[in-house]
């Protein structure tokens, strides 16, 4: 059976991988001209992640590139320490960037036909498959079509029906961008607050002269293009003007940046997974900006809806409903951790930040935060998918 996968970031290559192990045939389309390499890091917790991980044969690879987590400091416009997250609790069991994840998961899923720079125009399913149109003119013909395109999934709106259905804005916004390291940073994140706005910068895990800015700010949802560079940073100047600390500097920084990661801070919440002959996984199902557990949660169900179509014989009609009946009440559940990220970073009143400093500070509150975080994490059994 032939399988189009949209996506090559986290579950499009989780998913070949483990299609191809089952013996079906994936192609990946990907929008971006190549690989994409950048990107925060982002981690994997608990038995079940590391499992899935290590049943692809990926966590010796994972381990070597893994950035041990990083500390994360709130400092007051002076710089003095208020609160701070040590570097065990932040990076969970296994932190490695984006990049790095992408990268060894394309590897190890090498049997796979990528096809870089053109994206999925139409669908127009059959009895006998999906009649697939790129943007780029071609057309071809899949068995099936799985949306692994993240939280904007491109094959969930031609399919299901446009993002305001599906994307529920959690009141934030989030950004990154690069800056020089002209503070001879560490790795560790240093982060101010004002209400409602939380600005701050970090060291580069391999670069010591290069560091990365993370910004936060409260806002309703915001009318802009997402595809205009120069729009994001007209909202970034306008939401931090007349912040300070080092505020200014990096600011400043946006006049030299060619282009900046912006986007809501927001939760999926698709009522249905898959439609005939086309399915969603990862973030176009289930995903959470920022703190949802996002990332496992894509390998984890990457591994079981390639189980279920091979325990399916194929049979998607039969496949589809299983997948989703074992798997989404887990992924929900650690979306959940997305919905207090907001208010933990950029607190909407001095009162809100004082009291997250305060219970932040406190050994009970945080053993109770991460235990409820790895209650999420583990919180499934799964069966062992014949290969």
């Amino acid at each position: 059976m032939d399988v189009l996968i949209s996506g090559a970031s986290i579950a499009g290559p989780a998913l070949a991988y483990w299609l191809a192990r089952h013996g079906y045939r994936p192609t990946i389309v990907e929008i971006a001209p190549r690989l994409r390499t950048g990107g925060q890091a982002v981690d994997f917790r608990g038995e079940l992640h590391l499992g899935v991980l290590d049943k692809m044969g990926v966590l010796p690879a994972l381990r070597e590139v893994q950035t041990h987590g990083k500390a994360m400091r709130f400092v007051d416009e002076h710089g003095e320490r208020q609160m701070e997250w040590p570097a065990e609790m932040a990076g969970g069991d296994l932190e490695v960037f984006r990049g790095d994840l992408a990268r060894i998961l394309c590897a190890a899923s090498d049997s796979t036909d990528y096809l870089f720079g053109d994206r999925i125009a139409a669908l127009d399913e059959t009895p006998d498959g999906v009649d697939v149109t790129f943007a780029s003119g071609r057309q071809r013909t899949f068995d099936l079509v799985i949306g692994a395109d993240g939280v904007h999934s491109g094959v969930r709106r031609l399919a299901f029906g446009p993002d305001d259905q599906f994307v529920k804005h959690l009141g934030y916004y989030v950004a990154t961008w690069p800056i020089p390291n002209e503070w001879d940073l560490t790795p560790d994140h240093l982060w101010h607050n004002t209400p409602g706005r939380m600005i701050g910068i970090s060291g580069n895990h391999r670069d010591p002269a290069a560091a990365d800015v993370l910004a936060m700010f409260a806002a309703p949802k915001l009318a802009y293009d997402r595809h205009d560079p120069e729009a994001r940073k007209a909202i970034l100047r306008s939401r931090f003007a007349g912040m300070g600390w080092l505020a200014p500097r990096l600011l400043a920084e946006l006049d030299k940046v060619e282009d900046v990661y912006f986007d809501q801070v927001c939760r999926v919440d698709a009522p249905h997974w898959a439609r005939g002959r086309i399915a969603l996984v990862g973030d176009a199902a289930c995903g959470a900006t920022i703190g949802g557990q996002g990332t496992g949660t894509a390998v984890v169900c990457a591994y079981v809806l390639a189980g279920e179509l091979a325990a399916a014989g194929g049979d998607h009609r039969v496949a589809f409903p299983r997948y989703v009946r074992r798997i989404a009440k887990f992924a929900r559940g650690t979306q959940k951790g997305g919905e207090t990220t907001g208010r933990f970073m950029a607190p909407k009143t001095d009162r809100g930040i004082r009291l997250r400093n305060y219970l932040n500070n406190q050994k009970w509150f945080l053993d109770f935060t991460f235990k409820v975080a790895g209650g999420r994490s583990t919180n499934l059994q799964l069966p062992d998918y014949a290969v």
